[in-house]
């Protein structure tokens, strides 16, 4: 390994190129985070999509594939090239007569010494193990975006329904998935996608007057990205221009790295409290508890909860096994309005379901207790009546 060998980015520097009858010049710049190339004469200016930079090894690579997309075949017009002559032209005939005969030389077939490489054959050599190895590191970030993606496209095209009745099975089937992991991915396939295009819409209207910390910003943004669904996670609550705010602040408190899920998360939080929401919820309204990325509601999807107490950014909700402290967004209205009278019943309810002691039922009481705790209609049946009256009475 040459010590002094500066390798850098093939996305990142501008150079220039011959292919196609053409002179061929790529440029980056760092203020609006555009990648573009020209032809000699500029007749033929092509702006590259940030996120096929990850797709292409350079920007040689994505002139190749472009070209021979329908698009770079009706544009690509190469300079005329003097035609070679044919060997079984008048014109090659007579110039292969002109040449001097050929003459067979008979050598050792031994192998010869490899001559050593140069420093600068050295260099090119390192350059490309470098730009195969970002090549594939990017490919490796991005793989939780580029699944994100793809899931997107098959649940809103409908494509699991040729096998699969509903995307959930789909995707538990295929890829072992649980419920929630294939929205995860989505979700955080749209964070990177809301990231990318605020990040982008705030570049293109930086100026050189905005300051060198701000220009700074644009940059991190193309070589700072989340590497994984876990980092952006705390993201999805928030707006997508407040995402772009948080996930560069939390690039910046990294050290320019990319940060990991407690520092988003804590900026986040910041976020939060500086935009505070009033909690939407009340003391004694009922709601249906949402399961989403939170462990400690598993199992407890679709059951009915009573508020008891208000916080700033959470509620204490009662349920037919216990209390539990969950966040404003891991609830939601009933199906159907509530009257008075359907609300005290399911305040009574819950208080009949909260003297039990559940550690003094067999499993049958706790099924038959679980059940109640997710009925969707304000009544008991009468044989629900009964049992629970002889399970209290116990």
């Amino acid at each position: 390994m040459i010590a002094n060998a500066k390798i850098t980015d093939p996305w990142h520097h501008s150079q220039s190129w011959q292919a196609y009858g053409h002179q061929w010049k790529f440029t980056y710049s760092s203020l609006t985070a555009n990648y573009t190339i020209k032809n000699d004469d500029s007749s033929l200016v092509l702006k590259i999509p940030i996120v096929e930079t990850n797709h292409f090894l350079c920007p040689q690579a994505w002139l190749d594939h472009w070209a021979k997309s329908k698009e770079g075949r009706s544009k690509l017009k190469p300079k005329s090239q003097p035609e070679q002559p044919s060997l079984f032209s008048e014109q090659g005939k007579n110039n292969q007569a002109q040449k001097e005969p050929i003459t067979v030389e008979v050598v050792d077939n031994q192998p010869t010494e490899t001559e050593e490489l140069t420093d600068d054959e050295v260099r090119a050599a390192e350059g490309s193990a470098y730009a195969d190895r970002l090549f594939l590191e990017r490919k490796v970030e991005r793989a939780f975006y580029e699944a994100g993606k793809a899931l997107k496209e098959i649940r809103d095209r409908h494509l699991y329904r040729s096998t699969h009745k509903t995307f959930e099975e789909y995707c538990a089937d295929r890829f072992a998935f649980t419920r929630r992991r294939p929205y995860q991915l989505i979700d955080a396939s749209i964070i990177v996608d809301n990231i990318l295009s605020e990040v982008d819409r705030m570049c293109t209207n930086r100026t050189q007057n905005d300051g060198n910390d701000k220009i700074q910003m644009c940059t991190n943004r193309t070589q700072i990205l989340p590497t994984s669904e876990w980092q952006v996670r705390p993201l999805t609550k928030l707006e997508p221009e407040q995402q772009a705010e948080a996930w560069t602040q939390a690039v910046e408190n990294a050290g320019g790295k990319v940060p990991s899920h407690r520092i988003v998360k804590s900026i986040v939080d910041q976020i939060r409290e500086r935009t505070k929401i009033p909690n939407p919820w009340r003391v004694n309204e009922v709601a249906i508890i949402i399961v989403k990325d939170n462990p400690e509601l598993r199992r407890k999807g679709g059951c009915w909860a009573i508020i008891s107490e208000v916080h700033d950014f959470s509620c204490t909700v009662r349920l037919w096994d216990g209390d539990y402290q969950v966040k404003p967004e891991h609830l939601k209205a009933l199906p159907y309005a509530m009257t008075s009278k359907e609300q005290n019943f399911f305040l009574e309810l819950s208080d009949r379901l909260y003297k039990i002691s559940l550690d003094e039922v067999e499993k049958p009481v706790r099924d038959f207790l679980a059940g109640l705790g997710k009925i969707d209609r304000p009544w008991l049946t009468e044989l629900e009546e009964r049992v629970l009256r002889v399970v209290e009475e116990k």
